[in-house]
């Protein structure tokens, strides 16, 4: 997949996640007419489960904790809320020719990780598996989840890493299709660092220069 010119950087502060998929929406409509360069968002929502149309009825939550909301990317049942940083991919791959988006992503935010000074891993799909897509320690806890869709040859949702997330609310629910799956977070790494986490602008700045946005 060749490098573009310009991934336009928009950062946003908290943002109610229906209202984000309307403007995501929007983004990727005009991405497609070429009103709009390749754009990542940045952004957080308040707490929130989405979930695909392929997630069974057994996974979610029995109690409604936080508002349950379906969606039309890829991926399983993940938890959304503050501490979390979001990330929205509009991305032409018609412009970017071919490759794995997926994991060009995953590779990106390797390499920011790398940057905040933490070692990650992608994790291959053994065949009929569940999906491993995402980031790991590579002692096998998930830190990002990705989940993606691809349109008209234009792509929407994005990542969601965890940087002081509450993991508590992960425990509620088969989390990415995973039974007991361990998901964590930069606060966490950190502590077993003997170090503070990083500031959530260390991290947007970090996630951003991998991505080539700016």
């Amino acid at each position: 997949m060749r490098a573009v010119d310009c991934v336009e950087r928009v950062d946003l502060g908290e943002v109610p996640y229906e209202d984000a998929v309307r403007d995501m929406t929007d983004w990727v409509a005009r991405r497609r007419a070429g009103e709009i360069p390749d754009r990542l968002a940045l952004l957080s929502h308040p707490p929130v489960i989405t979930y695909g149309s392929r997630t069974p009825p057994a996974e979610l939550p029995a109690g409604l904790t936080v508002p349950l909301v379906p969606v039309d990317r890829g991926g399983q049942a993940t938890y959304h809320g503050p501490g979390q940083l979001i990330g929205y991919l509009v991305l032409n791959l018609r412009e970017r020719g071919p490759g794995d988006i997926v994991r060009w992503v995953e590779n990106g935010l390797i390499a920011a990780c790398a940057d905040l000074g933490f070692e990650t891993v992608r994790r291959d799909t053994p065949p009929g598996a569940q999906s491993l897509v995402g980031v790991w320690t590579p002692d096998g806890r998930k830190l990002v989840s990705i989940g993606m869709r691809i349109r008209g040859g234009v792509t929407s949702h994005g990542f969601a890493l965890n940087i002081t997330s509450d993991l508590v609310e992960f425990t509620r629910f088969v989390a990415c299709g995973l039974p007991g799956v361990a998901m964590t977070s930069l606060a966490e790494l950190a502590a077993e660092q003997g170090r503070p986490a990083p500031a959530e602008r260390e991290v947007r700045d970090a996630v951003a220069r991998a991505l080539g946005a700016r």
